[in-house]
Formats: structure tokens, sequence, C-alpha cells
């Protein structure tokens, strides 16, 4: 159980590694396979669930050692037409459009109270909301999405001319992290740069509202809210114009024991720690190139390398790679 192919449909490789590590994230499969989702369904919306749903029951409860993705590829392609394509794509935006569809297939709406009402209407006036994600925390939306993958964090901006601070927070489903080095770095080195205090100047100069002008700002980020499974988007690619290139960093990253902490909020600072349950990587370039899997399986928590229809035990050593362009991580009850 759990350990099936995913037939390659032209190009699809982006799609079959993310579906593997979906696949491999115990909660995920647990509400799926007991038919919990059914109940959550929306009417407007709701065949992409359903058809993620019979998927993921293809690949724990079926008698086949691969079965095609093409029905939930047809369905998401209804509104992401770029993935019906047999183009390749990129991994790290279809993840974020499946967890965008299945959480607008599954969402609730929580009743805000009459504080939380007065505050997201004050924060809709202010403008604060960014994107969809911003979106429904000010409607009050929640859905398994929101409860597994949904993580929080606080921007505080500092005018350097006042020394005013606000507060801005965002958030997030897959947090994408700078590379600090081109030949080797840990995971820990990744993180460190995205959290240190950044100098916004010149064109990125925020408009403050003591001063009444724009003006030089210091940036800090802070972890508010970690989510059950965070996942980490190591920015690889970089494309400016014409300029394209991928960096081939050796990133170092743990198994288990991965502590945020460091990078949280004091008020909200716990001590819980992360161990790696899946990874996507990227081999080749740009241009072209391929993408594989590695899971750990959620009942025997032995590793397997998953490769389009192609299925191969790992021992732990080999979880390490260059490749990696996406890792999942739970966090350890």
């Amino acid at each position: 159980q759990g350990l099936t192919g995913l037939r390659n449909l032209g190009n699809t490789c982006y799609m079959n590694a993310v579906l593997q590590c979906l696949c491999s994230v115990s909660p995920l499969v647990e509400y799926f396979l007991s038919g919990k989702y059914v109940a959550a369904l929306c009417k407007e919306n709701g065949e992409s669930a359903t058809a993620f749903g019979y998927l993921m029951s293809d690949m724990w409860l079926g008698e086949f050692d691969c079965v095609s993705p093409e029905v939930f590829r047809s369905v998401l392609g209804e509104r992401y037409p770029a993935f019906t394509k047999q183009t390749q794509q990129d991994a790290q935006e279809f993840l974020i459009c499946v967890l965008n569809e299945l959480h607008e297939a599954l969402k609730k709406v929580r009743a805000l109270g009459a504080l939380g009402a007065v505050a997201s209407n004050s924060r809709r006036c202010q403008g604060n909301a960014t994107g969809a994600r911003e979106s429904r925390v000010l409607a009050g939306e929640t859905s398994i999405i929101t409860q597994l993958f949904e993580g929080q964090l606080s921007y505080d901006i500092t005018c350097l001319e006042c020394e005013t601070t606000t507060d801005k927070p965002e958030i997030f489903t897959v947090l994408s992290l700078p590379i600090p080095s081109e030949s080797a770095c840990s995971l820990q080195d990744c993180l460190r740069c995205f959290f240190q205090q950044d100098k916004l100047t010149w064109n990125n100069q925020i408009h403050c509202s003591w001063c009444g002008t724009k003006q030089d700002a210091a940036v800090k980020a802070n972890l508010t809210k970690a989510p059950k499974i965070i996942i980490f988007h190591l920015k690889r690619f970089d494309c400016q114009g014409n300029y394209k290139k991928k960096l081939l960093t050796d990133i170092c990253y743990p198994l288990s024991n991965l502590d945020l902490s460091p990078y949280s909020s004091p008020l909200f600072r716990r001590s819980s720690k992360y161990s790696l349950c899946a990874v996507v990587n990227h081999f080749g370039f740009l241009d072209g190139g391929h993408y594989t899997a590695f899971c750990k399986h959620s009942v025997t928590k032995s590793w397997y390398s998953f490769d389009d229809s192609q299925i191969t035990a790992i021992p732990n050593s080999s979880v390490q790679t260059a490749a990696a362009y996406l890792l999942f991580y739970t966090c350890q009850a």
C-alpha cells in the first residue's frame, strides 16, 4: 500500500513527483482514505478534490503497480490550462495550485465573532490582504489544507527616519528560501538568510504613514505560526529577462530534529521540531530537466524513490542529494 507508480502523460514528471509527496503526508492520506472529504465538498467546485481522492485511493488501496493521474490532470487543467500541455512545468507552481484547489473545494467558513469581524473589516480597509491566502484568512475560511499546511509570518518594518515599527502579517503554504552560496550550504544557512534583517532602499522604499513620504526601512521576518507540515522551496532558478541560471548548490538538510524556534517570534516560540517526510528533486537545467520524489512511507518508515512508474527502496543515506528542490517536513509529535 502506498507504493504505486504514476504514469508519465508526456512531460508530467513534475506532477507525479508532487503527487507522490502529497500522498505520503499521513494526516492528508487519512483524511481522504477515510472519506471525510466527501462531507466537506463544495458543490460548486468539488471536482478537483474528488479526483484527488480517487487518485489517492488508487495509490493506497488499488491493485496496480502503476496508475494514471489523467483524470486529476484534466480536472485541474480546467482551471490551470498550462498543466494540460505536454510541456515541462515548475513543480513548486503546480504544488501551490493543487493546495489552493483542494482548499477551495473543501473549505468551510468559521464564525469570526464581533471582534474578528471588526478586525477583518479594518484589515480590508487598510489593503493588507495579499492574494487568495490572505483573503481566506480574513473570510474565516478553514480546510484540511489550512489546518495542515498553512503558516504565518510577521514582517516587522521599521522606518529608518522616524523609527516607527509596523507589523505586516503574511500567510504561506510554501516557504521560498534563498540559497546564500553557489558551492555548498545547509538548510539552516538558507533559513538564516531568509529571516535576517534586510534594508529597503531606492525603489524598495516604504511609504511611512508617520513621515508622510517614502523612506528607507529595515525589515525582518518572524515565524508567528508554524504549520504541521512545512514545505520549503529552495530557490534554485534565477530568471531575469533573458538571463537564466540554475544554482547547483549542494544543500545539507536534516532528516529529523529540524528546529524552527530560532526564527519564531518570542510570543509564539515553541520547542517543536520537524522530520523530513518527502523531497522533490530536479535534475538538469531550466530549459529541460526531470523531476523525481523521495518519500518516507508512513507505515514502514522506509524511504523510497519515485521516478514516474518506477519505485525503488533507498537507504536513509541516499535521501541527501544536491538535486533537492522541495522539502516536506512534518512536525514531530
